[in-house]
């Protein structure tokens, strides 16, 4: 600012002014924090680090050093931001859980895929990987830009050289305003044949470039499941969706017993997480196939899915647990990058290897140029050497005797200042014979390389081969060998309905017995009604219900509650069983209308002594904790199941009215006080049953069954009184309870 326009102020509007500073602000995030560079693959906290490490001589072959002394120098020389952000970014670099090749070699506790963070900075030690030095090799030979540091004192690079495709070999993720990126990691072998392919064929078609790379190849290992179509349209794109599961296999036990042992699981998982998961599915009934979890792991991951028995179908069992855990993830690729240019876009794979490739020539032929300088000023000084060597005893005279040697030299011998300083500069042991030859020799090895330096800048094909060989030596170095096997196993992808479809646990055939007292208990085996298990004295039978283990019990409360009770989770047949009131939180008040288990797609309508009610799934009813589900507002008086052709519906009443009216009329709600179903002077409901119209009423009295098979005297419009039963209708006004249905 001027002194001319110091103390002026402009009126501006705040929404013009409000948008120039945030728009500055999103593009400082989007080019200085968020998103990777295309050619080097680093963001600028990564790129600084990296720097200053080789500063401190933290190479590969050195000694460690703490991170406390990176992460200050860092700070203080480069990175003007918090010491936590600094040295968490540092951490994700050393984490071979994280990072397809690490860049930091860390020695100490830097956290663990348990999800368990890193030690303090002062704690742990680091130093550079052999994939750290790849990216800087040339660094010092004029290869990238150098810019001011945030305080002027210092330069830092503003790309690093990178002899080795980071960007897609160890992915990123940032996110900034408006925009984010995700890449995951990918073998570098395989990105050295697509590169390699590139360079002889750089006009070749997306779909040649997949061949190369099928897919990302994840530190932790895992199974890509997407297909494989799928995958070569996002790295077109840019954009997609990959799909990864854990790989798992089935270990064998005695007395064909077996349990899945998953040994890898997808990338950027916490196992801890994943643990908890699966343990509240299970808790929920969500997992019925899955007895327990147990984490065996140490340094390799080895978690237990033990079966509750041995005629599960293990595919069966782990299509459900992908779909309810973390073992199935989806992974969303998102190849949005800063170009060479500076400008965040999206690019194709294909793009983010032209664009490394491109940078490695611009390298290449920087390099060149540098070295072609270097040979140029040491062939000066040679020269000047040979030219002593000539004229010995002449130079040796003109610096004892003359009073300026060097401008002497320079008349004498035809150098320049430069030469006749060196001259000046050169030791009496390398006037010998030897050093005369050496120098020689030196010469023209010298006058070779710059030939071929030139001709190497002259010709784009040499430049290519050139590129070719690094490739090459890249792909050995860090693509070969067990180091370089891929990790991630491409799979088949599910079958389009497999995580979606229901799973059901086969079960044993198993007896539910609830006694007046609400005590409860198993017994094995389907037990007829000829059976008469003892109860305590003074107790009776209230409900036998005939179950598999793997169902679920529906208890419903007159209190219009709806508790749900695991059959696997009640007492055996030993004894007398346990209270009810021990596996629900019911009310000492409240009392169980009905029992029942749960069907997947079943239909039930409840009736309210008042006569309203209403028809609800049973899947919407199930609750997932103690305390159960309000379902019903009012005193729950009748729970009648509806089979899926039943079409009407019949509602008796205390005044010994029966009513018979459509299903359709009946709404199908969640929860609540329903509709009126029949109307009452005086009384109120006593029984409702389903039924079909073409069947008729079917009763038992006395030992005999009796029907009515045309109802059409007592059909209505819900809501209405109804007419007298027919004659021989039970006198407690209670429907006679219908037959389970046969199994499918």
């Amino acid at each position: 600012m001027s002194d001319e326009t110091a103390g002026i102020v402009e009126p501006v509007p705040f929404s013009t002014a409000l948008g120039e500073r945030y728009l500055a602000y999103a593009l400082s995030t989007i080019t200085a924090r968020s998103l990777p560079d295309v050619r080097d693959g680093l963001k600028p906290v990564h790129r600084r680090l990296v720097h200053a490490m080789r500063e401190l001589g933290l190479d590969p072959a050195a000694g460690f050093k703490k991170c406390a002394r990176v992460v200050g120098d860092v700070m203080g020389k480069y990175h003007p931001h918090g010491d936590a952000a600094i040295y968490d970014a540092m951490v994700r670099l050393a984490q071979e859980f994280a990072v397809r090749y690490p860049l930091v070699e860390g020695h100490g506790n830097f956290g663990n895929i348990d999800g368990d963070n890193a030690a303090a900075m002062r704690y742990t030690e680091a130093r550079l990987t052999a994939v750290a030095e790849a990216l800087l090799e040339g660094i010092d030979e004029d290869a990238v830009d150098f810019r001011e540091t945030y305080d002027g004192e210092g330069r830092e690079p503003e790309v690093l050289p990178a002899a080795f495709p980071n960007l897609l070999a160890n992915g990123a993720q940032g996110i900034a305003v408006g925009m984010a990126t995700n890449i995951p990691p990918h073998n570098a072998g395989e990105l050295a044949a697509a590169l390699l392919h590139l360079i002889r064929w750089p006009t070749a078609k997306d779909e040649k470039i997949a061949e190369h790379v099928p897919g990302p190849d994840f530190p932790t290992g895992g199974c890509l499941t997407e297909d494989p179509a799928a995958i070569a349209e996002a790295y077109r794109t840019g954009r997609g969706s990959l799909r990864v599961r854990a790989r798992w296999e089935v270990e064998k036990l005695e007395r064909g017993h077996w349990r899945a042992v998953v040994t890898e699981i997808p990338y950027q998982v916490q196992k801890a997480r994943l643990l908890e998961r699966l343990d509240a599915a299970i808790e929920a009934r969500k997992l019925p196939a899955v007895e327990q979890v147990i984490d065996e792991s140490a340094e390799d991951v080895r978690i237990l899915l033990v079966p509750r028995n041995r005629s599960i179908d293990p595919n069966a069992m782990m299509e459900q647990a992908f779909r309810l855990s973390e073992l199935e993830i989806r992974f969303g690729l998102n190849l949005n990058v800063l170009d060479a240019d500076g400008r965040p876009r999206v690019m194709s794979l294909r793009e983010c290897l032209l664009a490394f490739l491109d940078h490695r020539m611009e390298v290449l032929e920087r390099r060149t140029r540098f070295r072609l300088e270097r040979i140029a000023r040491r062939l000066e000084v040679l020269e000047a050497y040979l030219a002593v060597y000539l004229n010995l005893d002449e130079v040796i005279r003109i610096v004892r005797e003359e009073d300026d040697p060097r401008a002497e030299l320079c008349a004498c011998l035809g150098v320049n200042e430069a030469q006749a300083d060196a001259i000046l500069a050169m030791r009496l042991r390398a006037l010998r014979r030897l050093e005369e030859a050496a120098i020689r020799e030196e010469h023209a090895k010298l006058t070779a390389e710059q030939a071929e330096c030139r001709a190497l800048l002259a010709d784009e094909k040499l430049r290519r081969r050139r590129l070719s060989d690094e490739v090459k030596e890249m792909r050995r170095r860090f693509g070969s060998g067990e180091a370089g096997a891929r990790r991630t196993l491409l799979a088949e992808a599910p079958a389009a309905n497999g995580a979606a479809a229901a799973f059901s646990m086969p079960g044993e055939p198993a007896t539910v017995l609830v006694s007046e007292m609400g005590w409860v208990r198993v017994l094995k085996g389907h037990i007829g009604a000829g059976t008469a298990p003892r109860y305590k004295e003074g107790d009776s039978e209230a409900w036998r219900l005939a179950v598999e283990t793997s169902d679920r019990l529906l208890l419903f409360a007159a209190s219009g509650r709806v508790f749900t009770v695991a059959v696997d989770r009640l007492p055996d047949g030993r004894g007398m069983g346990r209270p009810l009131r021990m596996h629900v939180d019911m009310a000492q008040e409240d009392s169980i209308v009905s029992i029942r288990a749960a069907r997947p797609d079943g239909r039930l309508l409840l009736a309210a002594e008042d006569g309203r009610g209403f028809v609800v799934r049973e899947e919407g009813v199930i609750a997932q904790t103690r305390t159960g589900r309000q379902v019903m507002t009012g005193t729950l008086k009748v729970v009648a199941e509806i089979r899926p052709d039943d079409d009407s519906i019949a509602v008796i009443g205390r005044n010994r009215r029966l009513l018979v009216f459509p299903l359709d009329e009946a709404p199908e709600l969640t929860r609540g006080r329903g509709v009126r179903l029949q109307r009452y002077e005086r009384g109120g409901l006593v029984d409702v049953t389903a039924l079909r119209m073409e069947d008729g009423l079917v009763w038992r009295i006395g030992g005999r069954t009796r029907r009515e098979g045309d109802l059409r005297t007592w059909l209505g419009r819900r809501g209405g009184i109804g007419r007298l039963p027919p004659h021989g209708f039970p006198r407690n006004n209670r429907f006679t309870p219908r037959d389970p249905p046969e199994e499918a």
